[in-house]
């Protein structure tokens, strides 16, 4: 997908979110529901949840739809540690050249994974999304996939 293509694909799903999650505050229903959303919106996940901070060093899966994924991620590995580490979003675009990459799915070429923060602002989770192909995120889904982290703060 082009630039173009994926901001009108991050607008529809940004309308569509605004719309399931109306009035909805139980964290599991909207990550599930968001989850669901992003995942049949994007051709190129192969891949797409959450990892939740479960204390203040460890993330453990969530709702997600994909292979298997790792059940618990430590802050110190791989590209959802580094996210919830520095809390900034992490755009890699080839997993196999980042330090400390976990291969939950061998398949999987590229990720972006986001910080998620709750309505005090204190980090909940992480969203990630990963793809069989390499290099298949860009600055489009960087600022889609903030853009969803910043609408969830309101539910979670």
């Amino acid at each position: 997908m082009d630039a173009e293509a994926k901001n009108r694909a991050y607008d529809e799903l940004l309308g569509e979110l605004g719309s399931l999650l109306e009035g909805i505050e139980d964290p599991v229903a909207v990550m599930a529901s968001t989850v669901a959303v992003i995942h049949h919106k994007l051709p190129y996940a192969s891949w797409t949840g959450f990892y939740r901070v479960v204390d203040h060093d460890l993330l453990r899966i969530g709702p997600y739809q994909g292979p298997v994924g790792c059940l618990e991620i430590a802050f110190e590995t791989g590209v959802c540690g580094a996210a919830a580490r520095q809390e900034r979003t992490q755009v890699v675009a080839d997993v196999h050249a980042f330090p400390g990459h976990i291969a939950c799915d061998p398949t999987s070429r590229s990720e972006i994974v986001v910080p998620v923060r709750d309505s005090q602002g204190d980090l909940t989770a992480v969203l990630d999304v990963d793809s069989r192909q390499p290099a298949a995120f860009d600055s489009a889904d960087q600022r889609g996939l903030e853009l969803v982290a910043e609408t969830l703060r309101a539910h979670l």
